[in-house]
């Protein structure tokens, strides 16, 4: 369980990059439900260190109050152009070589880069840095398209506020959707965010999508349980099935099935979290028909199965265990 969080400030920290991994990990929420995390903030000389913008942070911990983080995160530092020093490098190192959880925020990912730890890996940053960071370190599978990537426990996120989507991944991952929630809530942002590969990291209702296809996927969320078409959704649209095929996939960034059965997955998620229904009634409720296609998109998706889902991030389960 993740509980010891360790923010790393480079000389030339973005400001807004570092405040988004604070507000996420640092601020107690555990009166509302959030998880309970000792955060701090460390540096490689304690003292004044130097932002992209020109003002100083002042930094009391040194950098082995690492040594035992569950997570180590490293903001966006000026370009990601820079010679990162190496004893920043070796506690991203032995933070990955533990099994820990390593986060980076946008050109963060320069300093996982120089560490190693990409090696053979997904990765993402900014996408105006996406190209150099995939020409720098050829062995990076580099993907400019998504807000996130989670590759093992290294999770990589693109530029500025996608931050907030990778950091709530983790949360989520670690703690539930629950805790997830009441942080976004707090934050005033939306547990997920559309497009690019789905992060599932949400309650099942949108909270971005275009207007002109609004009542739409009103309509579909109300509906996930039936058999759902592209041509009768078109219908309901008043478009052509090619139509409407390609516009749900301008506007959303997806299409019109992989958003259905990304809501489909997270219905399933929060009836398996705050309900005693059995696999079959939540696959039924979820859409999917059975509890066996229900558990081959979990294992192809969430790579963990309904039962094992279950057990991670029940409340229901959590409430017997307080009783």
């Amino acid at each position: 369980m993740l509980k010891k969080v360790v923010c790393l400030v480079l000389p030339g920290t973005a400001p807004f990059e570092f405040g988004v991994v604070c507000e996420v990990f640092g601020v107690d929420r555990s009166a509302m439900g959030g998880p309970a995390l000792d955060f701090q903030i460390a540096t490689a000389d304690p003292g004044p260190v130097p932002t992209s913008f020109g003002f100083t942070l002042h930094v009391d911990n040194d950098l082995s109050i690492a040594a035992d983080a569950d997570l180590v995160a490293v903001p966006a530092h000026l370009d990601g152009t820079e010679v990162i020093d190496e004893r920043y490098l070796e506690v991203v190192r032995a933070a990955a070589a533990r099994g820990a959880w390593v986060l980076s925020v946008c050109t963060g990912a320069f300093v996982l880069a120089q560490a190693g730890i990409l090696e053979g890996r997904r990765a993402t940053t900014h996408w105006m840095h996406a190209d150099r960071l995939a020409k720098t370190y050829p062995n990076i599978e580099v993907d400019p398209d998504v807000l996130f990537v989670h590759d093992g426990s290294i999770v990589t996120s693109a530029g500025t506020a996608s931050g907030i989507d990778a950091a709530l991944h983790i949360v989520r991952v670690e703690h539930g959707a629950a805790a997830a929630n009441v942080i976004a809530r707090r934050m005033v942002v939306p547990p997920q965010r559309d497009g690019g590969q789905a992060q599932y990291i949400s309650t099942p209702i949108p909270e971005h999508r275009a207007d002109s296809f609004a009542e739409v996927t009103d309509w579909m969320l109300q509906n996930l349980d039936q058999d759902l078409t592209i041509d009768q959704l078109a219908r309901r649209a008043l478009m052509s099935s090619r139509t409407f095929a390609r516009r749900f996939r301008a506007d959303l960034g997806t299409t019109p099935a992989a958003w259905l059965n990304r809501q489909r997955i997270l219905r399933a998620q929060q009836a398996l979290e705050q309900t005693d229904a059995g696999l079959e009634e939540v696959a039924q409720l979820a859409g999917f028909g059975t509890a066996a296609v229900m558990r081959h998109h979990f294992l192809k998706v969430l790579q963990t199965t309904p039962t094992a889902y279950r057990r991670a991030f029940s409340c229901r389960l959590d409430e017997s265990m307080a009783s």
